[in-house]
Parts: structure tokens; C-alpha cells; sequence
């Protein structure tokens, strides 16, 4: 079984499932509308190098669009560190030149852009004979059935200050990202982690790394392990991006390949101790700044207000086009926090021009009517996304899949889904949401296989008896009826960090059924969580209880991730429950998700917490060992891997919508669907005034 772990962002933005506090328009991540895999989709209007032939005439860039959202920006626009809706909105708007796009249809493409001509592919055999590089020191000779691709880059691509682009700043991220050092900065090291050298490369032992070469200043190539071959989404597995070497290192640290792979020349003297403070100065500088930040996408962020939570972002007039050629219409873009309560009152006040991913009903009707009376329009598009409530599978009450299983039953989830969408979606059982073409054709299956924990207070206290949850707090048995909560007899290991259990005079420790729930502020989906599943009196006459705080989405996060770059609070579980909304790129990849690794759970992948061998090892063959064109391969180990998360149900699945985008009619061209969001078609749209 393979165990390597696909945790690098090797395309921008490819394999983010981004998180937002549900029940907020716009809310539930930026990628939802670009989401969901579409591998084996076709486009009968794409050409033969995949684009479009829906591109707009270029025109010069003309007037301004504010596009609402009620997911507060971190001001962290680096996926690497953060996986922020808003924040990863503004990334897409600003980034540009990778080697591999995503087309409107969620296929992913060779991006000519930037490429100068198709990339090579080459299967390699192993050692045959010896070889000698040019400086007389032994040539790395590839394992048998690993893969080198060769990427030659045009030479007249430069970045927004007017760089030149070259193929250091495209090795950049995995020279730099995998080096030894950079755990000091709370990561994983783990970029180009499918890559062969990488684990030599990023413990130290070798000085490059050799799966990834510097060819030349316009060449580059990436030979992936043979243990991560074959790959569902083959292209995006060597998808890179420019990162400007001028901005991230200090101007006397290179990026360099001597014959045996990337890495980081440092000056003479400095010592891998030193090497991380060395380049902290720099890395901080260009992962916060947001003062005409440095990139190569068609906008330039040109500042941030913390304050206000609003990035407003200018036309690079350097972009060249993206993969279809498209540039800009729209001369100034400004992506700002609204507040759910008063966002459409500042549509229509002028103070908001896009308010996009609509999930709510109530919120869904109003938009309607506002379209109704003149001025706007709507567009709908299923989500390839879901609403839940992630369960910390390793503390507390619901460490325990009993637990689990009871709040499912406590909870009629029809009614919520009913009650929160109004008839724009339904409830979900799974980790998809109901524009998958997995769902669509798997639908029927799905119903038969899935657990649809419909409500039941009996069966919630059959699973809670069932787990042993049994007892009064002084140790005498529980009396079904009596409105007390529940305790259960556990392990010094099961009451870890947990201080609301109490031990008895002979040693006994009991655990009571008590749930805390941290919840983002302002969020009308907690706020129908209150009244249907904490404050029910069916929860109260289960045994069970919930506590609720609230918090700002960014601390939020800072909890779920367990990040203790932030605050030693964080890393120390404190709550069993968070709500929120999870949203797909077009490459549905699960392998990280559940990963039982030390340490990458350190660094925040896992956040139920759940450690399955064979949920892991699903999320794993759902897409390491299937090829690309291997459609039913694919779907069917999804199937089994839907099968067995909804057995243990790390989360507890709330609903998926028919999300809607409202737009001021100013705006021309706005095309978006489940895999083609508003960051994405922004460079297409033109206004009128």
C-alpha cells in the first residue's frame, strides 16, 4: 500500500479544499465553483489543447466591480500556510503562468501560457549503464518505472514589476519548500513530496533534489516516484507555478543545480542552523505583503485594509493572457467582507456589485426579488460542496463513533437542509456535494449503500447504550428518561485533555456526555443548530449536552488546524465539534485527508482526527494507482471510500445547495458554474458604465 501522502499545492489552488463558516452567502468556500473532479469530462467546444471557444474579444480594461463576501480575509495569501476562502480567492485573481489550467468544464489542460512547447514525458528504466555528467561526477539515474516530464517555459514572460520569469522561480517552490529548514516556519516540508529525492532531499541527507532539475534558464524537469504511479489526475500531480525568487529569498541566496538536483546556495559561512533565520526576513516579507504584491496573474493586489477586510486588487498590465489568452476587462477589482444581515441592502445600495455563492433560502429569495424589481441578475449552479459539522474524533465525547452516530440520529437533517436551503438543495450523507459527476452517476448505488441516520431519538439512545454511555455521574445506572446527562466508565488515554471527567473513589473515571461547539460568529447555520439540535428538549432526553461558543472564522480555524504557530492554546484539543463548509476543486483527492501520519497531522491535515487504516488506504487508491482514463476504476473506489466515511462519519453531513451569484446587470459575461467561480471568470467580464 502506497503511504505517501499528496500535501504539496503543486498547482495553485488544484487540491485546496478550502473551509468558510457555513450558512453565509459566499460563505462556503471560494472554490465551490470550481469544484468537484470533472476527470474525464468533455468539452465538445474545447480545441485540441482544451481551451475554450468562449473567449471574449479582449477589450481595455475598463471601470470597477466589488465582489461581497462573508468570509473574513486572514491577509495570508499563500495557500501554503492557510487554506482561507477569501484569502484563496484573492491568490487565484493575482496568480498566473502555471503549466497546467483548469478549464471552464473542471478538465485540466497544459497551460501555453507559459509553456513554450508540450511537455515531454519519459518512463524511466532504471540503471543500464554508467553514466557521467558534464562535470565528471555520476548522472542520477531514475529508478525504473518513475517519470521525468521536461518543461521549457517562454522567455518573455515577466512578473508585475517587470521580472523576467525564469525556470528558478518555477523549481523555487520545491527547492524551497522541501528544504530541511522550513519546518521552522510550521511546515510539513513536504512539497514535490511524490517526487524522487524528496524525503533524502528534505531530511537532509542529500544536499539536492534530484526529482526536480534546473535544465536551463527557460528548462525544468520533475521526475515523480514510481510508488505514486499511476495518478488519476496525472497532470496536476506536475503542475508548477512561478514564485519570484527576488521576493523570497534575500538577493544573495540562489536558487541553483549543480547536476544532482534544485536547492538553496546560501553564502559561505552560513550553517544549517542558521539557514531558516537567514531567509525568515524574507519569506515572512513576501507570504504577508500586500502593498503591490509581486505575481504574475492578471491582477495586482495593490493593498489590504486589516479593518475593513477588503483587498483591492488593479490590472497587471504585464499579463499576458491566461490559458485561452484571455486578459483582464476590468480595470479595478475590490473583494471585501460583508455582513450576512446587510449584504443585500448593500447591493442594492451600490456598495456591493457580486455577492456569490447564495446558499441560504432565505437569502436565495431575496436575491431573486432584487433581480426581479431591475438592476441584477442571478445565476444558479449545484455546489460541489457541503454544509457539516466536523466531529474531533481523538477527544472527548466523540472520540467514540457511538457518539457519533447519536448526534446524527438527534439531529432531522431533512428538516435542517429543508429549513436552511428552502428548497435550494438537500441533505447529503457523504464528503460530496450534488454537482459531483460522481454523485450523478452514482446516486442510485449511493441510496442503497449509504446510512441515512434518519432522525431517531430511540435509535440515538440504542447507539449511546451501545457505546456505554450508561451511567450518572456518581456511577449509578442511568435511567432512561431522567433528562441527566450521560456518563461512561473510560481509560486514563480515552480522558486525555478532557477535565470534565471525574474519577471515583476507586479509580473509576467517568466521561460525561457533555459536546463543546466552537462556532464562527454571525452564522445563521449555528443559529438553526441552536434550536434544532443543542437547545432540543429530544437532545436533553437523550443524556446529552452541548456547549456553544463563538469565535471569529479566523480563530476558528486556528483551533480545527491545531495551530500552535499561533498560540500553544490551539495545539491542545479544547473542542468536539466545529460547523462549517467544505468545497472541491475539480481534483476530488481524499489522500491527505485521513492520513495517519505524525507528522503531517502536525501541521493541521486531518482535522477530525479520525485514524481508519482502511479509510485511509480508500482515500489513498481512489486516485494513486488508477490511471487517468480509468473513469469506473475511479468511481468505484469512491463509492467504497463514500461506504466507509459514512460508517464512521468523522462529520455529519448537513446539506448541499443550489448555490446563486446575484451580479449588478453593469457586469457583462458572467459565466460561472460548479467548477468555474466568479475569481476565475472575473478576467472575461467587462461592466458597461
Amino acid at each position: 500500500m502506497k503511504m505517501r501522502k499528496l500535501v504539496a499545492l503543486l498547482l495553485a489552488g488544484a487540491m485546496v479544499v478550502s473551509m468558510a463558516a457555513c450558512g453565509s452567502s459566499s460563505s462556503s468556500d471560494s472554490s465551490d465553483a470550481a469544484s468537484s473532479s470533472a476527470a474525464g469530462t468533455e468539452d465538445s467546444s474545447a480545441s485540441d489543447d482544451g481551451s475554450s471557444s468562449s473567449v471574449s474579444n479582449n477589450v481595455e480594461p475598463f471601470g470597477q466591480v466589488i465582489i461581497g463576501s462573508t468570509t473574513q480575509m486572514s491577509g495570508d495569501w499563500e495557500t501554503i500556510w492557510t487554506n482561507n476562502a477569501s484569502d484563496y480567492a484573492v491568490l487565484k485573481m493575482i496568480s498566473g503562468y502555471s503549466t497546467v489550467a483548469q478549464t471552464q468544464n473542471g478538465e485540466y489542460v497544459w497551460d501555453y501560457s507559459a509553456l513554450a512547447e508540450e511537455p515531454t514525458a519519459v518512463v524511466n528504466e532504471g540503471p543500464v549503464e554508467e553514466e557521467t555528467a558534464e562535470d565528471g561526477e555520476a548522472a542520477i539515474v531514475y529508478e525504473e518505472g518513475s517519470e521525468t516530464w521536461t518543461f521549457k517555459i517562454k522567455e518573455d514572460l515577466v512578473y508585475n514589476d517587470g521580472t523576467p520569469i525564469t525556470a528558478r522561480d518555477y523549481v523555487l517552490y520545491f527547492a524551497l519548500f522541501a528544504a530541511p529548514f522550513i519546518t521552522d516556519f510550521e511546515l510539513s516540508g513536504s512539497a514535490g513530496q511524490m517526487y524522487v529525492g524528496h524525503d533524502a532531499y528534505s531530511d537532509g541527507s542529500a544536499s539536492a533534489f534530484s526529482g526536480v532539475r534546473l535544465l536551463g534558464d527557460y528548462e525544468f524537469s520533475i521526475t515523480v516516484a514510481a510508488e505514486n504511479l499511476p495518478y488519476y489526475f496525472d497532470k496536476i500531480l506536475v503542475g508548477a507555478d512561478p514564485l519570484p525568487v527576488h521576493v523570497w529569498l534575500p538577493s544573495d541566496v540562489t536558487v541553483e543545480d549543480d547536476g544532482q538536483g534544485v536547492y538553496l546556495k546560501f553564502p559561505e559561512g552560513v550553517t544549517e542552523d542558521q539557514k531558516s533565520a537567514y531567509v525568515r526576513d524574507s519569506i515572512e516579507a513576501a507570504r504577508w505583503n500586500s502593498d503591490n504584491r509581486v505575481s504574475a496573474g492578471p491582477y495586482t493586489l495593490v493593498s489590504y485594509d486589516t479593518a475593513a477586510s477588503s483587498a483591492t486588487l488593479k490590472v497587471n498590465p504585464n499579463y499576458a493572457g491566461n490559458f485561452e489568452g484571455q486578459k483582464p476587462g476590468i480595470e479595478t477589482v475590490v473583494y471585501i467582507m460583508t455582513e450576512s444581515a446587510t449584504q443585500m441592502d448593500l447591493l442594492k445600495q451600490g456598495g456591493v456589485d457580486i455577492l456569490t455563492g447564495l446558499a441560504e433560502g432565505s437569502e436565495i429569495k431575496a436575491a431573486l426579488d432584487i433581480a426581479d424589481e431591475g438592476g441584477f441578475n442571478t445565476i444558479d449552479y449545484p455546489r460541489n460542496g457541503y454544509g457539516k459539522v466536523t466531529f474531533v474524533c481523538d477527544f472527548g465525547p466523540t472520540q467514540f463513533v457511538e457518539v457519533r452516530h447519536a448526534l446524527a440520529y438527534l439531529l432531522d437533517r431533512n428538516e435542517f437542509a429543508n429549513t436552511f436551503c428552502e428548497g435550494y438543495g438537500s441533505v447529503v450523507h457523504g464528503p460530496y456535494g450534488l454537482g459531483m459527476w460522481m454523485y450523478e452517476e452514482a446516486e442510485e448505488e449511493l441510496d442503497e449503500l449509504l446510512d441515512t441516520y434518519n432522525f431517531s431519538v430511540d435509535q440515538a439512545v440504542e447507539e449511546l447504550k451501545a457505546g456505554g454511555w450508561v451511567y450518572n455521574e456518581d456511577g449509578s445506572d442511568y435511567v432512561d428518561g431522567s433528562e441527566l446527562v450521560r456518563y461512561k466508565i473510560v481509560t486514563e488515554e480515552e480522558a486525555a485533555n478532557f477535565d470534565k471527567c471525574v474519577t471515583l473513589e476507586d479509580g473509576t473515571i467517568l466521561m460525561p456526555l457533555v459536546m463543546e461547539w466552537l462556532s464562527s460568529e454571525n452564522n445563521s447555520v449555528s443559529e438553526l443548530l441552536k434550536v434544532m439540535l443543542m437547545e432540543a428538549s429530544t437532545t436533553k432526553q437523550a443524556g446529552v449536552q452541548i456547549n456553544c461558543t463563538e469565535v471569529q472564522f479566523t480563530e476558528l480555524l486556528n483551533y480545527i488546524y491545531r495551530d500552535a504557530s499561533v498560540g500553544d492554546k490551539y495545539a491542545v484539543p479544547t473542542y468536539n465539534m466545529f460547523n462549517l463548509a467544505t468545497g472541491f476543486t475539480a481534483a476530488y483527492d481524499q489522500s491527505y485527508e485521513f492520513t495517519r501520519d505524525e507528522i503531517l497531522l502536525s501541521f493541521g491535515y486531518n482535522t477530525p482526527r479520525i485514524f481508519d487504516e482502511e479509510l485511509d488506504n480508500l482515500s489513498m487508491d481512489m486516485v494513486y494507482g488508477v490511471d487517468p482514463d480509468d473513469r469506473d476504476g475511479y468511481l468505484s473506489i469512491w463509492v467504497e471510500f463514500l461506504e466507509r466515511w459514512n460508517e464512521l462519519l468523522p462529520e455529519l453531513p448537513l446539506y448541499s445547495n443550489q448555490y446563486h451569484d446575484i451580479y449588478n446587470d453593469k457586469i457583462q459575461n458572467y459565466e460561472v458554474n460548479s467548477l468555474w467561480d466568479v475569481s476565475q471568470q472575473i478576467i472575461y467580464c467587462t461592466v458597461t458604465e
